[in-house]
């Protein structure tokens, strides 16, 4: 247990540069009470849980949000850096780019929009509901106690509908475009490493592709209709004038499919969690419209059961193997799970900001809570007795450890920790280990 509140708390001070002092501390108090509670999450449920609402005023814990000194985007700036230097020090960094809905409802709340319901749509009925949608851009990394991988959200913008910033006076920006400022800011933090950006069909556009560095490989799917042509060679073109930017035209990808000339190639790769047999065919092209000029790699993938019949993928690297962009672009399924997870553990949704500071703040902090947890758990912790999951005899086959386990190790080493105990800081760190050696109190047992 001692061994645990050390390296939570050693894995949350990496996030004090990005705060001052008092925000630090109020950061602490929120980050315990989000951990703590069980049912929908709030600030001043994260107050009750931890015993601090008898004891300090809950609005220093609102101004934390709403009107605070720190950025988002620097708290995300330490966590990419610690990322790196604990689950991925070398090889090509992974990042996933996608957009949630976070369901709202109340009046004055900011950035308040009627959004696509894309979880409950189907092809015949769109459902639409009142929301936020956060454009979120996540670092995609194994982690030792789970064989699948692992979306970490870093960073998030808010996306404001047409109508509402012409109604507040706002620019209206566009989801590609808040997701290419996310990727171009993760670039500019890991200057010397190759990245790849996994994204799909919504995402998979000029916005994104067009002017990206040379290590920065952009993989998602490609419409099967897309116009295709061969990179240009000098032969295309003799005579004088300006060189040309496109080769002749190619085959649409839903044309490749059933054309003789590209033969089928089969392969097993491990996608989603367990072997598949995949049949495709691949060829270099150029999607001029979405990647520009720069050449890149076509697979198209035979769908054996189902509706659809194909599924085609583009890379904008042309010598990356199919089998690698097949499972970088299977590993996206991360960002997903993350986001179920974000949203049922840890109240992603719950929250009842209403101010600009507020919201775009909430959120954020929902989501590098869950970050410090996944990290603090590979820190060894996940071998430890406070990893172990309850007895479920109906549930054999569980081998290895979900969100929902990391979130209840965390709750059992916070859950007798007085979190403003006894400097209401960090300064004696021993003295606030003492406390799990104290026996817990019926007080402290219901505010935990």
């Amino acid at each position: 247990m001692e061994r645990g509140f050390r390296t939570l708390l050693a894995t949350v001070e990496v996030l004090q540069p990005a705060f001052t002092r008092p925000g630090f501390r109020n950061a602490w108090v929120v980050f315990a009470g989000w951990v703590l509670t069980a049912g929908a999450h709030a600030v001043t449920q994260a107050l009750v849980v931890t015993d601090v609402a008898r004891r300090l005023h809950h609005e220093r814990f609102h101004r934390f949000f709403s009107r605070g000194t720190w950025r988002a985007d620097a708290v995300g700036r330490r966590l990419v850096g610690l990322l790196v230097a604990r689950l991925a020090p070398t090889g090509r960094l992974c990042l996933a780019l996608d957009d949630t809905l976070a369901p709202k409802k109340g009046p004055a709340v900011f950035g308040l929009g009627c959004h696509l319901d894309a979880v409950r749509s189907t092809k015949r009925c769109r459902v639409f509901c009142f929301g936020h949608v956060w454009v979120i851009v996540a670092v995609v990394v194994r982690v030792p106690f789970a064989t699948r991988r692992w979306a970490f959200p870093v960073l998030f913008r808010l996306y404001r509908t047409h109508r509402e910033c012409q109604r507040t006076g706002a620019r209206y920006r566009k989801k590609t475009e808040l997701g290419r400022e996310l990727v171009d800011l993760v670039a500019s933090w890991v200057p010397a490493r190759p990245l790849d950006v996994v994204a799909d069909a919504a995402y998979c556009n000029a916005t994104l592709t067009r002017g990206l560095p040379a290590r920065v490989t952009v993989i998602g799917a490609l419409r099967p209709d897309a116009v295709l042509t061969a990179p240009p060679t000098a032969a295309a073109h003799p005579g004088p004038g300006r060189p040309r930017t496109r080769g002749q035209r190619l085959p649409k990808p839903a044309q490749v499919f059933d054309d003789p000339r590209w033969t089928w190639t089969t392969c097993k790769l491990p996608l989603y969690g367990r072997p598949t047999r995949v049949h495709y065919k691949t060829l270099a092209a150029q999607w001029y419209r979405g990647a520009g000029a720069r050449p890149g790699r076509v697979v198209v993938v035979r769908v054996d059961g189902g509706a659809i019949r194909l599924r085609t993928f583009f890379c904008t690297d042309a010598a990356r193997p199919a089998s690698d962009l097949l499972l970088a672009y299977a590993g996206r399924w991360a960002i997903e799970v993350c986001f179920k997870d974000l949203k049922q553990q840890l109240g992603f949704a719950d929250s009842s900001a209403r101010k600009q500071a507020a919201v775009e703040r909430t959120a954020p902090f929902v989501g590098y809570v869950y970050v410090v947890l996944v990290l603090w758990f590979t820190d060894g912790i996940w071998q430890t007795p406070l990893a172990a999951p309850p007895i479920r005899p109906w549930y054999t086959h569980k081998r290895h450890a979900s969100f929902a386990d990391v979130l209840r190790a965390a709750q059992r080493v916070l859950g007798p920790v007085d979190v403003l105990a006894p400097t209401r800081g960090f300064d004696n760190l021993p003295d606030i280990v003492t406390l799990l050696r104290q026996p817990q109190t019926p007080a402290r047992r219901r505010a935990a």
